[in-house]
Order: structure tokens, then sequence, then C-alpha cells
């Protein structure tokens, strides 16, 4: 039994060349050293610029991703090889993260990384990847995985018990679990189309690694993989 888990519309992306000649965006590139388009965008940094590109507030947030993924592969089912990760981001790359990788804690460190990884797509570069893009389009994802049930977790959802979504899931070989990795919005109209079900954890919105973590606890309870 394996848990796919999927990070989706993550805002992890380089910053676009539309807004390379912005002063906050070359301030912060040339005090690394870098081109712009070699580095994250980040709302934190670059904010007045970001204010012009299409679904600004969905993007420019890789924090997210960091907290979120710093999670899942700290967690006991990813730990015994039992959870698959994703992450597909706001520009539509997939990303598989293997469940041995470990991400520096280090949020700097972090950055580097991913900006390693969108410019050659994988990491590391020599040998054996730990993370790599595999390509473009969600629908990827279920062409890869395979999955045999798909949950989409949104607060326009169904509100269920987590035990009661974790019970769901344990009945099938490989559920695919959904969740967003952006801080505003609402996922795209064609993800709902993968889901079988929209389930809501509480009635507000809570950030990405939280309602991560409720689920995921849930579910590692209904395999019982905290029994001594």
């Amino acid at each position: 039994m394996t848990l796919i888990f999927a990070l989706a519309e993550a805002s992890l992306e380089l910053v676009p060349r539309e807004i390379w000649k912005h002063p906050a965006v070359k301030r912060n590139a040339e005090k690394r050293g870098k081109k712009p388009g070699e580095t994250l965008l980040d709302i934190s940094l670059h904010y007045a610029a970001m204010k012009g590109l299409q679904g600004w507030e969905k993007r420019g947030r890789p924090d997210i991703v960091h907290t979120t993924l710093l999670y899942l592969l700290g967690t006991p089912l990813c730990r015994r090889g039992l959870m698959r990760i994703y992450v597909h981001t706001v520009n539509d790359l997939v990303v598989e993260i293997k469940p041995e990788t470990r991400l520096p804690k280090n949020y700097p460190r972090f950055v580097g990384l991913m900006e390693q990884l969108l410019k050659a797509g994988r990491v590391p570069e020599e040998g054996e990847p730990l993370i790599r893009v595999i390509g473009s389009g969600f629908k990827l994802i279920i062409d890869e995985a395979k999955p045999s049930y798909t949950v989409l977790l949104t607060e326009k959802g169904r509100l269920v018990c987590p035990r009661e979504v974790a019970g769901l899931l344990i009945k099938h070989e490989k559920p695919l679990v959904i969740v967003g990795g952006f801080h505003r919005g609402d996922f795209s109209h064609y993800l709902y189309s993968f889901a079988n079900e929209t389930v809501s954890l509480y009635p507000e919105p809570l950030e990405a690694w939280i309602v991560s973590s409720i689920l995921l606890h849930a579910y590692e309870e209904a395999l019982g993989l905290y029994q001594t």
C-alpha cells in the first residue's frame, strides 16, 4: 500500500522574464551574484514587481513548499517507504521527490537547491537524482502513479472528520491526496476533474503543512504505524 501525495499548483518558480528589469528583482539578483531569471520568485522580496503578474496572489511563496516538504519527508509514512511525493508547480511543472531525500532545514539553502532544480531539471546534477522535473501537466502524476482513488482537500469540499477520510484512503491500494501549495485563491477548475471526492478537514482555510499533518497523522494511525 502506497499513499501518493501531490502538492498542487505550488508557488515555486523562477522569476519570470517580464519582471527581470524591475529594481527589486535586479537588486536581489545582484546581491546574490545571479541573473534575475536564475532566482526564485519570492513575494517577500519581489512584492512590488509581482503585482503586475497574472495570478500573482497564488505565486511567490516557495516557503510553503519548503515547510510542507520538510514535514512530509520526516513522517513515519515516508520513512517506511509508504509514500510517493510530487510537487506540481503553478507553471504546470511536475517534480518528483524521492522519499530518501533530506531537504536542508535552512531556508536560504533550500532556495539555492530549488533554483538549481528549476535550472538543471534535477538535484543533484550528477548521479542518481533525488529530486527531478519529470515533465509538465498534472495528468502526468496520474499517468505515472496510477492512483486507485483520489481525494482533493479544499475548504469548499464536504466537511469530514480526518479519521473518516483516513478510513476511506486505506481501503485503496494507491490513493492520491491533493493539497494546494499556494497561499490564496482556489485550485484551477480542471484539477477538480481528477478527484473522486473533494473534502474539507476544517471549516476554515488552513496552511498546506497543517492540512497535510492532520490528514497524514490520521492515515498513519489508521494503518497502525504507531502500534508497539
